[in-house]
């Protein structure tokens, strides 16, 4: 086991307090060149505290033990020496054991992963029970029919028609053997062809049960209404899209404090290409009548730069969603500082980086994981990245205090 790094990690900012304090130099172990592009936080030792599991592209996959702390080392070998193009990583105890298990899904490779927990830091792998191949960017996990069991949405991030590329896929968890899987996408799931690069389940209609937002590079982003079994339908003609997107992550929370479900998507102007699209970030806001209205224009600030992930965390304390940006300039696939967007309660957004993020949080940011890692009953925030030093920035609630007509602390 490797511990935490101190060389090759940009020494920790104090020059100015923000609300997250970047913690990475004397955290996280050492990697500034690694394909970090997901992150899943779960005891995986029963210890009480959160390890980091990571999605890795180009190389094994990775668990960062947490020393209670917050400090984290790197088991090595946790999920096998196997390089693969792996993008997304969830965890539920899928075998219903009390133990963490997670689930990988690749893009080139077209293997998706399965390591069952043993409680103690170590894992059985069990990639053989998910059936499905293709090439893969989209992942949710979730109890979609009710029957107490963690099931499997995968998100086809390839349209050409071979291999299963372009239908997503909906893996049940089988009740009579938890932890192995039914392959119901043919029964419960519409047939298409998309370009899938992000999922989330969430009950948007308030029925009780998960549904299905899907972002996409093509066609246009969807939403799929779950009937209470884990059989979906389309509901799409309920999202207000203004305009094309190439959608890499969509995230579903109540923005606005109205007890309805709102959506996010964080966009690109193209995979790290030339300018196709307008990247602008997009929340579309749920009215009265369980349509989703876009009020991005009078509730998010504007952006020029791609997002390929983000996450939802109460930042300053004050009970509202706050959003964490991840930001790269594209064309030049640069690397920018994260942004951190505050609301004001009523789901009107400002940028208060200054405020909340130190500019050595800077690098090519991807997907990121939220959650108490030292203890203190705050939320912190890990934030993978492309060729980027994964980041841990913890919250602290205490530091800068907001400008006139922000939220109280």
């Amino acid at each position: 086991m490797m511990g935490v790094a101190g060389c090759g990690v940009e020494a920790q900012e104090t020059a100015t307090p923000t609300l997250l304090r970047d913690v990475t130099a004397t955290h996280v172990p050492s990697a500034p060149m690694l394909h970090a592009l997901d992150i899943a936080l779960a005891d995986v030792e029963g210890d009480g505290d959160l390890d980091a599991v990571l999605a890795v592209e180009g190389e094994a996959n990775r668990l960062y033990l947490n020393d209670g702390r917050g400090r984290f080392s790197w088991k090595q070998g946790a999920f096998g020496t196997v390089k693969r193009d792996t993008e997304h990583v969830r965890t539920a105890d899928f075998n219903r054991d009390g133990h963490a298990d997670f689930v990988f899904v690749t893009e080139d490779d077209r293997v998706h992963q399965l390591y069952l927990g043993r409680g103690d830091g170590s894992f059985i792998d069990a990639s053989d029970r998910i059936m499905v191949r293709g090439e893969a960017n989209g992942l949710a996990v979730g109890d979609v029919n009710g029957d107490g069991l963690a099931d499997i949405v995968i998100g086809t991030s390839g349209a050409k028609g071979d291999d299963g590329d372009g239908q997503n896929s909906l893996l049940l968890n089988d009740p009579a053997r938890p932890g192995h899987f039914i392959d119901a996408t043919k029964t419960h799931l519409l047939e298409w062809r998309d370009d899938t690069q992000g999922l989330a389940l969430a009950d948007v209609d308030g029925d009780g049960d998960p549904d299905l937002v899907i972002g996409n590079e093509v066609p246009r982003n969807r939403l799929l209404l779950n009937d209470g079994s884990g059989k979906f339908a389309e509901g799409s003609e309920r999202l207000q899209l203004v305009t094309d997107l190439h959608t890499r992550e969509a995230h579903v929370f109540d923005a606005n404090g109205d007890g309805r479900a709102d959506i996010l998507f964080f966009n690109l102007t193209s995979n790290a290409g030339e300018y196709e699209m307008d990247p602008q970030n997009r929340l579309l806001i749920q009215d009265a009548e369980g349509r989703f209205v876009d009020e991005t224009e009078r509730q998010l600030p504007k952006n020029g730069f791609s997002s390929w992930g983000g996450t939802v965390m109460d930042v300053n304390g004050d009970g509202a969603s706050d959003l964490v940006v991840g930001a790269i300039e594209v064309p030049g696939f640069e690397p920018l500082q994260l942004r951190a967007y505050l609301n004001d309660g009523q789901g009107v957004f400002r940028d208060a980086t200054a405020q909340v993020v130190p500019t050595i949080a800077t690098g090519r940011h991807w997907s990121m994981a939220v959650g108490d890692v030292n203890g203190d009953g705050i939320d912190d925030v890990f934030v993978g990245g492309w060729g980027t030093q994964l980041r841990l920035l913890l919250g602290t609630r205490k530091a800068a205090r907001p400008a006139s007509g922000a939220p109280n602390q």
